[in-house]
């Protein structure tokens, strides 16, 4: 979840809650194998791709956030449109052409019946589950939408935020604090390049060269791996030790000041968020049961209902 705008909540948009119908069992009768279907497919690309399972859930939080849960980040370019996945924050997403494999199979069991939006929820459940992490049943009937603007990704909360604006980014779509640390658990699963977080490593402020919340011995260890000047753009860290699979690590390593991005550090300095870190990092059943009930209050965001079923998920019908 690591866009690197910093001037973003001037101009974010306000996506509501929706009180759409959605429900568990909106595919029994149509497609009742859509979710077998979706789990085999990411199964399967996982073991070849181990970047799958972090993309992914990655891609649900960033599709969410921007319009709604309404799969406009799968959407490609058009000569006249330049779409999401293209803005800054989603360039290193990936693992679209996991969508394109679910929806052909889709198509070919219960044509013009299952949204790219629902593959997409489905499909970020399956990720950490199958990472080690908790279970939930997804909330089903989702519809695509037809609108998506790479300028819009601007409003994605960017890695050196704070806490107050984190906060903020959260409420305007209904998501409240607690939703807030729970969603950043999923940091637990990922990758970031050094452009997300190198500005707390060099020329930190007028004071400090390095970020002084940041652990100073893993510090040196993230300056090593991107130095300045930093030639190599593969270069980066994994945002947490066990980033192949789902736990509470991540709140652990923040608690010792080895969160990677400026936005997850300051997590555990402010009041409001920095009690919820440490139960987190106390106990991992509690971080599973409120990141399932969190997962399932970020896939109500902004919710078409009346829109269409895509049959590409790259484009509109």
């Amino acid at each position: 979840m690591a866009p690197f705008s910093t001037i973003v909540f001037l101009v974010l948009l306000t996506v509501p809650l929706c009180s759409a119908a959605l429900g568990v069992q909106y595919y029994d009768q149509t497609c009742p194998y859509a979710e077998d279907i979706i789990y085999q497919t990411i199964r399967n690309v996982s073991i070849y791709d181990p970047k799958v399972p972090a993309r992914i859930l990655r891609m649900f939080f960033h599709d969410c956030f921007i319009r709604g849960c309404d799969a406009s980040v799968l959407l490609d370019s058009t000569p006249g449109n330049k779409a999401e996945k293209d803005g800054p924050p989603n360039l290193s997403l990936g693992a679209f052409y996991v969508f394109d494999d679910a929806k052909t199979k889709l198509e070919k069991a219960c044509p013009r019946t299952v949204s790219c939006a629902d593959i997409v929820a489905i499909a970020a459940r399956d990720v950490v589950a199958m990472s080690g992490g908790p279970y939930w049943n997804v909330l089903k009937g989702r519809k695509d939408g037809r609108v998506s603007r790479a300028n819009e990704t601007i409003n994605l909360p960017a890695p050196s935020f704070n806490t107050s604006q984190l906060i903020q980014s959260f409420a305007n779509r209904g998501l409240g604090v607690k939703d807030l640390v729970s969603l950043s658990g999923g940091h637990t699963l990922g990758f970031s390049h050094c452009s997300s977080f190198e500005g707390r490593l060099h020329n930190f402020s007028s004071v400090h060269d390095t970020d002084p919340t940041l652990n100073a011995v893993f510090a040196q260890s993230l300056k090593k791996t991107c130095p300045k000047p930093n030639t190599d753009r593969n270069a980066g860290q994994f945002l947490d030790p066990t980033s192949s699979v789902f736990d509470n690590t991540y709140y652990k390593q923040i608690i010792s000041g080895k969160g990677v991005f400026a936005s997850d550090q300051s997590l555990l300095n402010d009041y409001k968020t920095g009690w919820i870190v440490k139960a987190f990092a106390n106990d991992q059943a509690l971080f599973f049961k409120e990141f399932a009930a969190s997962m399932i209050n970020l896939g109500n965001v902004g919710v078409v209902e009346n829109g269409e079923v895509r049959l590409n998920c790259r484009v509109v019908n």
